[in-house]
This record gives C-alpha cells, sequence and structure tokens, in this order.
C-alpha cells in the first residue's frame, strides 16, 4: 500500500530558469573569495558532490568545513532574494494540482533533493507548495552525496518501507538511485533527459509533465 511520495524538486516540481546558478554563484564567491568561473555539473548532483568539483576546478582545497559554510551561505542568499526567485522562476504546471490531490487523499509526501535545506525549504514556500510537503521526513544536501542514500534518510525519517513508497525525479540519477534504494520509480521528462532515455534507465513509469492530474494520480498509485 502507498504510504509516502517522495519529490525532486528541480526541473520536477519547478524550474528557477537560471536564478538558482546565480545564487549559486554569489555563495560560492562568499566563502571561498573566489569568482565562479565554471561550475560541474549540476543535472542528478548534490550540493556537496558539485562544491567539491567545483572547488577542484577553482584549485580550492576541499573540506567539511566549506562545505558548512557555503551551506550556510546559500540558504541566506535564497532567503534573502526569494522574491527574484519568484519573479523569474515558476512551478512547473501541474505541479501544485498533483500535490493537492495527493493530499485530499492522505498521502503523505516529502522531498528529496540535492538541495541544502534552507534553500529546498524557500524554492518551496516561494511556488507555495510547502503545505504539501512534511519537511522533516524528507532528505537534503546535508544529509549524504548519493541519491539513493537520500531516499533512505528520508524512508528512515517517514518509518516508511521502500517498498511503501514512490520517488519522482527527472533524470538518470534519480532514476537509478531510487532503484538502489529499492523504491518503485516515476520519471517525468521536465528536464534536460528525454522521456526515451529516461525509458531506457528502467523508470517504471515516464510522464511527459505534471499537467494531467488523473494520468499522474494513475502512475502514483499504480
Amino acid at each position: 500500500m502507498l504510504e509516502l511520495v517522495l519529490w525532486d524538486i528541480d526541473h520536477t516540481l519547478m524550474a528557477t530558469r537560471g536564478v538558482g546558478r546565480e545564487l549559486w554563484s554569489e555563495a560560492f564567491e562568499q566563502v571561498t573569495g573566489v569568482p565562479l568561473r565554471e561550475q560541474a555539473p549540476v543535472t542528478g548532483a548534490t550540493e556537496r558532490i558539485i562544491l567539491r568539483e567545483t572547488a577542484r576546478l577553482h584549485d580550492i582545497p576541499y573540506n567539511e568545513g566549506l562545505f558548512d559554510r557555503f551551506a550556510d551561505a546559500l540558504g541566506t542568499v535564497h532567503v534573502r532574494r526569494a522574491v527574484e526567485l519568484r519573479e523569474r522562476g515558476h512551478a512547473l504546471p501541474g505541479a501544485a494540482a498533483i500535490l493537492a490531490a495527493l493530499d485530499g487523499r492522505g498521502v503523505r509526501q516529502t522531498v528529496v533533493t540535492g538541495n541544502v535545506r534552507q534553500a529546498a525549504e524557500v524554492k518551496l514556500a516561494t511556488f507555495g507548495l510547502d503545505s504539501y510537503i512534511r519537511l522533516d521526513e524528507g532528505a537534503y544536501g546535508e544529509d549524504a552525496e548519493d541519491r539513493a542514500e537520500l531516499l533512505c534518510v528520508a524512508l528512515e525519517r517517514a518509518v516508511v518501507t521502500a517498498p511503501e513508497a514512490v520517488f519522482l525525479g527527472d533524470t538518470p540519477a534519480d532514476v537509478a538511485g531510487g532503484h538502489a534504494a529499492g523504491v518503485r520509480v516515476i520519471a517525468v521528462a521536465t528536464g534536460k533527459t528525454s522521456a526515451d532515455e529516461l525509458k531506457d534507465e528502467g523508470a517504471e513509469s515516464v510522464l511527459d509533465g505534471l499537467g494531467d492530474t488523473a494520468q499522474v494520480l494513475a502512475a502514483i498509485q499504480a
């Protein structure tokens, strides 16, 4: 029986349309003193991995202290620039409707994301999605650097077993992480990965988007 729906955030529920990279760049320069020249690949990666690899590209030594300072700075800059995030970004079509529909059916929902927690909270609140999400049952960039590990953290916090949950994400890393954690995966082709590629990765279901609430509900409750 379905007990918990786990959501990825970026390009699954929302798009920041370039603001996210600007905020990341600002936090990076703030904690390192070095302007961002190049950012490591971000698709499907957690903030810890992105920061470590980006620091390497700039010949900056990485340690956990640097990550902790960066996480604080990134959360703070999201708070400070939330209005800009709302003006330039948006929730993806159907996101609010499917969250509300699941909530109305009494289904618990949380997020599994590479974002640090404060940034995730700001994004969800900015686009009016936070009221449906049990934030304390989620997993965030501070918790682990591997998607499967993050999923396991969320399952433990929610006191739910893998067969009782379903995970929705938009990247091959989401599909692989879900399978490694034993969770059924519904892939949403709203990011950079096509529906055909997500099918090839082995997602149990692939959706073009969240716009058809009935279709998304059917896939989740299959």
